[in-house]
């Protein structure tokens, strides 16, 4: 069967030294180290588990001030390797006119597949009108958004999260955005947590609106949303591993053991998001 991760980090050191004073708190909220590997070694990986991987840059330039994994690094990494099937590009909508700028580079030059936002880290809400005509410009882009949705790791334990309300990341948010701009697809990325019957109604009631289960062991997800990822989210919903969080070993396995039809596993590892996003 295909495998289609949605959601990767480079986890090289660019990656790494973009997180700045983050990384000695998600190495204890993954309750392991949190450290480069090569890039050749991330690549072994994926081929190692046999997926087509869409890699995702990160921006943190206006929050924390380190130098970014940028997008034209990730796309770089994505045009050596043919297990790197795209690239999400990274944008700082607090830039203003510079994002615009760096969002038509990354579609028109870079030739990625869209853009990544991560509201806690970034201090945004996606409904904030300040934000709109860069969401005007992706849009005309044509491409989809994937904006993380729920608890993040960054910043947990930390004195005051170093800044970061993880109430930026609520689904009404994304909601209002989807009313706003129906042509923009939009994938929330995460369960969603604490919010995942709220973030299953903004699914199921967008058309435009879908979702991917990156960073989250599957054991732990609540027992509706397991029945309706085989039922009335089956074609909403998409795989994704936020590597590199969790394993690919323990989530191939976890995936496995909930028991899901060939056919449901079929749309969750590829087929929704070749539909979706035409992988």
């Amino acid at each position: 069967m295909r495998i289609i991760d949605l959601h990767c980090y480079p986890n090289t050191q660019k990656w790494i030294d973009c997180q700045g004073p983050y990384v000695e708190a998600l190495a204890d909220y993954w309750g392991r180290e949190w450290a480069a590997k090569t890039e050749e070694e991330v690549i072994a990986e994926f081929r190692e588990f046999n997926v087509d991987v869409l890699l995702v840059a990160l921006d943190l330039t206006t929050t924390i001030e380190t130098p970014p994994c940028d997008n034209d690094y990730v796309a770089g990494m994505r045009d050596r390797h043919d297990c790197i099937i795209q690239a999400w590009g990274a944008l700082e909508p607090g830039l203003g006119k510079a994002a615009i700028d760096e969002a038509r580079h990354a579609v028109n030059d870079l030739n990625m597949i869209g853009f990544h936002f991560h509201p806690i880290m970034q201090h945004i809400r996606v409904n904030d009108q300040r934000y709109y005509p860069l969401w005007e410009e992706i849009s005309a882009l044509g491409v989809p958004v994937m904006i993380d949705v729920g608890m993040t790791g960054m910043g947990a334990g930390m004195p005051g999260g170093l800044g970061a309300k993880t109430r930026d990341a609520h689904p009404a948010y994304i909601d209002e955005l989807a009313a706003d701009f129906p042509e923009l697809t939009i994938i929330m990325a995460h369960p969603g947590s604490p919010w995942i019957d709220e973030t299953t109604a903004v699914a199921l009631h967008k058309g435009n609106v879908y979702w991917e289960m990156s960073g989250w062991a599957p054991k732990y997800l609540p027992d509706t949303l397991k029945k309706d990822i085989r039922s009335r989210l089956s074609d909403k919903v998409m795989f994704g591993s936020d590597y590199p969080s969790i394993a690919y070993e323990r989530l191939f396995r976890e995936w496995d053991e909930i028991g899901y039809s060939t056919t449901v596993l079929e749309k969750f590892f590829h087929g929704n998001a070749e539909a979706v996003l035409g992988l």
